[in-house]
């Protein structure tokens, strides 16, 4: 998993709520178990029409969003089915960060195991980032994740809560085997001690 320390980039705005997963990445794109190919697939719908060309009024489809790193977004972003692809297609379109005043709590705990940092902030804050956002070129917000702080265009700055666990992985980019392979040694010392002593299991 992709490291996440500090993070300047294009902030693209989406003043939408209850963006559920099945919006993020409609239901015909769960037929792989693949984690790469399905930026394409991000909010599909909205971005695409029937004859699959792009819809010019979608935040995505214009510049400088086609190249937006984060995401500002309305309340429960997130909701509906649990499906892990959501975070994928984020992450496979290149958003690292999504900042909304709440979240569905799957696709939030989904977000850290995948490498995108999932901020929640007072919807005061939400909507002076989603003004900002809509000024396209100069739409560059930086989050530190280290000191745990939003810094808008204007130089603004909030901050935010996370969880310690949940940092410590981001910053060291561990996702769940990478947090098991930290304790390789002790594993392969604990397999190499039960061979010895109970022989009958390995074969």
């Amino acid at each position: 998993m992709q490291k996440f320390s500090t993070l300047r980039a294009v902030a693209a705005p989406l003043p939408m709520v209850n963006v559920d997963t099945d919006r993020i990445i409609p239901k015909q794109f769960l037929k792989t178990i693949k984690r790469t190919g399905l930026g394409r697939a991000l909010f599909f719908e909205m971005r695409f029409d029937a004859q699959g060309k792009e819809r010019p009024e979608f935040v995505l489809n214009r510049e400088p969003y086609r190249k937006a790193q984060i995401l500002i977004a309305g309340e429960n972003f997130g909701c509906g089915s649990s499906r892990e692809h959501a975070p994928w297609a984020l992450l496979d379109f290149g958003i690292r960060c999504v900042i909304a005043p709440s979240f569905a709590d799957i696709f939030f705990n989904n977000c850290f195991k995948n490498g995108i940092l999932p901020i929640v902030q007072p919807k005061a804050v939400v909507e002076k980032l989603l003004d900002a956002a809509g000024r396209g070129a100069n739409a560059i917000v930086t989050v530190d994740l280290e000191k745990q702080e939003i810094t808008g265009p204007d130089g603004g700055r909030v901050t935010f809560e996370v969880d310690p666990f949940r940092k410590h992985c981001l910053l060291n980019g561990l996702d769940d085997i990478g947090l098991t392979l930290e304790k390789e040694a002790k594993i392969a010392a604990f397999e190499s001690k039960q061979r010895r002593e109970q022989p009958w299991l390995y074969r």
